[in-house]
């Protein structure tokens, strides 16, 4: 019985890693499918894709720019995927955050060593404080988690619009834009050429942290119970409420974090006119890692990958950079389809049953024989 459970757990996982693996696979070719019918010159187009990125020291630093502030989302939406909740404020969170680092940044007076750190922290509070509001809608008010976040997002927004407007516009920028930050609160660069920061040290530090909070630790293994059944979780005498609570938390603190982090990496001041787009991909890369902190660098190397290629062929070539969102809603699809390749996984399970079936039965015709 043990050998047959673990055969079958053995499936699962391989059955996980194919079904990403293809649907990241198909999601390329329709991409380069794509690319080839809009473009004058496909052979031009599609080497720009694939391989642009990789062309330069300012290509290739550009990815990982993006890697940076995917790494956070990724990491806050695995953490609150993995409870149960499917919260999407974490795009709203980022933008906000980024408003609120930027008013810290912004004041002068205080040490270089702490004056990022104070950055980061109250941007990270706030997102922590902004991600338990749907969390505790759900549990007070059984509040759908999908609408309550999704309307945050906009909430986030258009305060952020009125505090660009008309507390923090600084007028000599001639938009709306907040005043430069203080040098004391930008993060150093590691390499020169390129605008690699130190924000990559701690999102490697987030990753880590994130993946031995979820998966090696007595508060994770009550998020991941909780994660997949409330009432099981609760039969094993896990508070259910405090783990949705503090899940959501910790992925707004995290989401937060890297808010400031994009912030005093890649900015003198903040300027953004509206959502980035990192919470998005924050979720299709915690979809991809299959709510595991341990694979989002992977999945966030390959969503900057395809985005610097995308980059690269919108400059350079004719086609569209559209073409990313498109190849991002294939995968997402792809990955989370639970039916896509349920028959193949049917059959190798069957297949696993039958064979432990067999090796038990020739074990116990053996076992009689010597007994005889």
């Amino acid at each position: 019985m043990r050998t047959k459970t673990k055969n079958v757990e053995a499936i699962e996982k391989r059955f996980t890693v194919i079904r990403t693996l293809v649907g990241v696979g198909i999601a390329l070719v329709i991409a380069l499918a794509l690319i080839a019918a809009v473009s004058d010159n496909p052979f031009e187009a599609l080497m720009g894709f694939l391989t642009g990125p990789l062309t330069s020291i300012n290509r290739l630093g550009n990815v990982v720019e993006k890697v940076i502030p995917l790494l956070f989302t990724g990491t806050a939406v695995c953490i609150v995927f993995a409870c149960g909740q499917i919260s999407l404020c974490i795009e709203g969170v980022f933008y906000i955050t980024g408003i609120a680092c930027a008013a810290v940044a912004t004041q002068s007076g205080i040490a270089a060593g702490l004056h990022p750190l104070l950055c980061i922290l109250a941007a990270g509070v706030l997102g922590a404080l902004i991600c338990a509001i749907p969390a505790l809608m759900y549990i007070r008010f059984d509040t759908m988690t999908v609408v309550s976040s999704l309307m945050i997002n906009f909430i986030c927004l258009y305060i952020g619009k009125y505090l660009m407007h008309y507390v923090m516009r600084d007028p000599a920028a001639g938009f709306d834009a907040s005043a430069k930050y203080e040098k004391s609160a930008r993060l150093f660069k590691l390499f020169s050429k390129t605008n690699i920061h130190f924000g990559l040290v701690i999102a490697a530090v987030v990753v880590v942290v994130g993946f031995y909070a979820l998966y090696r630790s007595p508060w994770g293994y009550g998020v991941r119970m909780t994660g997949l059944g409330a009432s099981f979780a609760r039969f094993q005498g896990i508070g259910v409420a405090g783990m949705i609570l503090t899940a959501s938390m910790a992925g707004g603190f995290l989401a937060g974090m890297g808010g400031a982090v994009e912030q005093l990496g890649m900015y003198k001041r903040f300027s953004y006119d509206g959502l980035s787009g990192h919470g998005w991909d924050g979720i299709m890369i915690a979809v991809i890692a299959q709510n595991n902190p341990k694979f989002v660098p992977l999945a966030a190397l390959f969503v900057a990958y395809i985005s610097t290629g995308a980059d690269v062929v919108n400059r350079t070539c004719d086609v569209p950079i559209e073409i990313i969102n498109i190849v991002q809603a294939v995968i997402i699809m792809f990955v989370a389809a639970e039916r896509f390749l349920a028959g193949w996984k049917q059959r190798k399970i069957v297949q696993a049953s039958q064979q432990a079936q067999m090796e038990k039965l020739a074990g116990e015709q053996k076992e009689g024989a010597e007994k005889a």
